[in-house]
């Protein structure tokens, strides 16, 4: 009988280090079950992508566009009237 007249649990057993052991284990493992639901639900709500979303929130496709041509004119591969150009055209089409 482990709850008996001289069981572990009650006399001779671990005393109050134990239950403050026990309470400590318990919030812990209700806290990390609590913060893998919240994640769990972030996940999937978020569609599961973490990646742009700097500023809180995905840059609009023609924003990146605006991005990609800024950087083709920086590194020379186009010129300044392609450039122009093409950048009318993308806020053109928004």
């Amino acid at each position: 009988m482990m709850y008996g007249g001289d069981g572990w649990m009650w006399n001779g057993g671990w005393g109050w280090g134990g239950w403050i052991l026990m309470t400590l284990v318990m919030v812990a493992f209700w806290g990390l079950v609590i913060t893998a639901v919240v994640l769990a639900v972030r996940y999937l709500a978020g569609g599961g992508s973490h990646h742009n979303r700097a500023g809180g929130g995905s840059a609009p496709a023609d924003s990146r566009a605006e991005n990609v041509l800024a950087d083709r004119y920086a590194r020379g591969e186009i010129d300044v009237d392609e450039y122009r150009q093409r950048l009318t055209l993308i806020r053109e089409t928004r």
